[in-house]
């Protein structure tokens, strides 16, 4: 049976370059190093998945993403929305909740949403503590 795989998760953008470098922060991966600023485009590969492929475009953002990231940091979730604000992403809606669970959803520095879930260590601790129930 034929398939295809994805090369590139593409994101339209205002400057790549700025994007591709906040991205790349978030994520712990450099962007190429051929990649400047005023490029029409910018690559940020991962390890793992699609790479990361901004696209400059004359439009600005218009309504709400069809698509976006769930982030699983390796901090707890806390950490990682305060590093994320240092950084220059927004808080757009809080779901946490009373309990431990939920998420936040973020925007980045062009105004797409994002979000940030518990780490696998929040779960793990949250699900351990909740078995007997």
């Amino acid at each position: 049976m034929a398939s295809s795989s994805i090369g590139h998760v593409t994101i339209d953008c205002a400057d790549t370059f700025t994007l591709g470098n906040f991205w790349a922060a978030v994520l712990g991966h450099p962007l190429a190093d051929d990649d400047l600023p005023g490029d029409p485009e910018a690559l940020l590969r991962l390890p793992e998945g699609p790479a990361l492929l901004f696209i400059a475009v004359p439009e600005g953002k218009a309504a709400k993403n069809r698509l976006h990231f769930d982030l699983t940091p390796d901090t707890s979730r806390e950490e990682e929305v305060e590093r994320l604000l240092a950084l220059g992403a927004t808080v757009h809606e809080d779901h946490r909740r009373p309990d431990g669970r939920g998420w936040v959803t973020m925007k980045d520095i062009e105004g797409n949403e994002f979000c940030v879930e518990r780490s696998q260590a929040e779960r793990d601790a949250w699900n351990a503590a909740h078995a007997a129930e």
